[in-house]
C-alpha cells in the first residue's frame, strides 16, 4: 500500500488480517473436482479505506501513478488443529465504500455470485456461440446478445433449480404449458419436478444419462431446447391445419 506522499505504508494482507473480526456467515460452497460441496461458517472483518501503489504501466515504474483508493474485505474460515490442510480465506477489494458489517457482507454476497455468472457468460459465449457472430455493427450486435441472453439465463436458472431445489414442481422449471405438455409426451413420463425437466431436455439434446456419463453439458441442454421448440411449433402447426 501507499502512503500520501506515495511511500510504501504496509502489506495488505497484513493489514488486513490485523483487523478484528466483525461478524460471520454461513455459505455452501460448490463441489469441484476432488473437493466435494460443503457447508462452512466464515469470519468476516473490513479495513478502512486504503490506498493501494499504482501498478507499473508501459514506461512507467510501480507506484509512479496516483495510488488507487479501495475498500479491503476479508473473509476467512477457521479450522480447527485436527483440520487438513489450509482453510479458505478471501481478500476482496471494492472501488465502493465498507464502513460497517452490512456493507461488508453485501461485497462477499456479491463475490459468491461470481461463479454464476461465469456460468452465464461460458453459456452465452461458448455454447451459444456469441463470440462467432458476424455482425459488423453493434447495433445489431447487442440485439443478438440480448436474445442469446434471454435463453442463456434460462438454461442457467434450469440447472440451478435442478441442482438447489430438484424437488420443485415441474412448472417451475421455466417451460410454458405447451412445452412441457410437449416434453412429456415426448419422454413418456410425468416428469413431476424440476429435476425430471432437466433431465428430460438433456436427453432431447442427446445425453444418454449411462452410468458413466456426467452431468449434461450447455450445448446439450441448448439443443435439447431448440429441439422441443421444433416439436412444439409443429404440434400449433398442426392444431392449424387442422382447423382450416
Amino acid at each position: 500500500m501507499a502512503g500520501p506522499d506515495k511511500t510504501p505504508a504496509g502489506r495488505l494482507f497484513a493489514v488486513a488480517r490485523a483487523q478484528p473480526r466483525a461478524g460471520q456467515l454461513r455459505l455452501t460452497l460448490r463441489g469441484r473436482p476432488r473437493q466435494p460441496a460443503r457447508e462452512v461458517v466464515l469470519q468476516v472483518s473490513f479495513s478502512p479505506l486504503v490506498a493501494l501503489r499504482a501498478p507499473q504501466r508501459p514506461a512507467g515504474a510501480t507506484g509512479k501513478g496516483e495510488p488507487v483508493p479501495a475498500s479491503a474485505v476479508r473473509v476467512w474460515e477457521e479450522r480447527g488443529l485436527d483440520a487438513t490442510g489450509p482453510g479458505l480465506e478471501w481478500l476482496l477489494l471494492s472501488d465502493q465504500p465498507v464502513s460497517d458489517l452490512a456493507q461488508a457482507l453485501r461485497r462477499v454476497r456479491q463475490y459468491t455470485s461470481r461463479w454464476l455468472i461465469e456460468d452465464f457468460h461460458k453459456a452465452l459465449k461458448t455454447e451459444l456461440g456469441a463470440e462467432k457472430l458476424q455482425l459488423q455493427t453493434a447495433a445489431r450486435l447487442f440485439a443478438a446478445l440480448a436474445l442469446l441472453s434471454v435463453v442463456a439465463l434460462a438454461l442457467v436458472d434450469l440447472r440451478e433449480k435442478s441442482r438447489l431445489e430438484p424437488d420443485l414442481p415441474a412448472e417451475a422449471a421455466g417451460l410454458t404449458a405447451t412445452e412441457l405438455r410437449v416434453l412429456r409426451h415426448q419422454h413418456r413420463r410425468p416428469l413431476t419436478s424440476v429435476h425430471a425437466v432437466w433431465r428430460a431436455l438433456a436427453a432431447l439434446g442427446g445425453h444418454l444419462s449411462r452410468k458413466g456419463d456426467g452431468p449434461p453439458g450447455w450445448q446439450t441442454l441448448w439443443l435439447g431446447l431448440m429441439s422441443l421448440r421444433l416439436l412444439v411449433e409443429s404440434v400449433q402447426m398442426a392444431a392449424q391445419l387442422r382447423q382450416e
